[in-house]
């Protein structure tokens, strides 16, 4: 008589971060083997930055205080575009309900999503931030530490909620146009925060102001995650 076939599931933090791991593997795998999806979001955020550098005109002195605001809506609106993509792999192969019924704790799969989204938008952002400054007239800031603060908050917060949204709209037809339509209100006071503080810090931050505003990014970021990382399971049952 055949011996029954037992399968153990792992489980504690060695197994959840193993989970998060292959999840981040996975989706930047598949990235790096199409680069379809990097080259079309590179591509929107330089064109958003030479619309609105068009748009304010010639002046250096209305490009340079722009310059924040401006870098900000491109890395917004650009990074809409990888969230789209970030659950359409699994939904054309129709593997999402099977990665769902995986076992192990399924925040660990939205924690995966998070950090796979992370790495692609910071790579993005290391070629639009130059860009920024050479088209907008902005000098290499004394500050710039404290800027890379900033773009680190201000993505974390970003690209958390954009995960959690880009699942919360996943399953409809008319997903890239709800995403948006969901993420931007949602988005306000971090885009308030982060093009506040990078403004400040442009121009020398000499009343300090840029503290307060990372401390709100850094407030929005224990928030978001702590919350998303919650509603996460909650999102994909309903």
């Amino acid at each position: 008589m055949a011996e029954p076939i037992v399968i153990t599931v792992q489980s504690g933090w060695r197994a959840d971060f193993g989970r998060v791991f292959a999840v981040v593997a996975k989706d930047l795998t598949a990235e790096r083997r199409t680069k379809a999806n990097f080259n079309a979001v590179v591509a929107m955020s330089a064109l958003i930055l030479l619309m609105f550098g068009f748009a304010l005109g010639a002046d250096a002195e209305g490009l340079k205080n722009a310059a924040a605001g401006v870098l900000w809506l491109a890395i917004l609106f650009s990074g809409v575009l990888a969230f789209n993509r970030s659950y359409q792999l699994e939904l054309e192969a129709g593997a999402l309900e099977q990665l769902m019924l995986y076992p192990g704790e399924r925040w660990t799969l939205f924690v995966g999503k998070v950090l796979a989204n992370l790495a692609f938008v910071f790579l993005v952002e290391i070629i639009t931030v130059p860009l920024t400054g050479i088209l907008y007239h902005v000098a290499f800031p004394e500050a710039w530490l404290q800027i890379v603060l900033v773009l680190i908050l201000g993505t974390i917060g970003f690209v958390t909620l954009g995960t959690l949204y880009a699942a919360m709209s996943s399953r409809s037809r008319s997903r890239e146009v709800l995403l948006p339509l969901l993420l931007f209100p949602m988005l306000v006071p971090v885009l308030l925060a982060a093009s506040g503080a990078t403004a400040a810090l442009l121009v020398g931050d000499a009343m300090g102001d840029s503290r307060a505003w990372i401390r709100l990014l850094a407030a929005f970021d224990v928030i978001f995650l702590v919350g998303a990382t919650w509603a996460f399971p909650y999102v994909m049952e309903g």
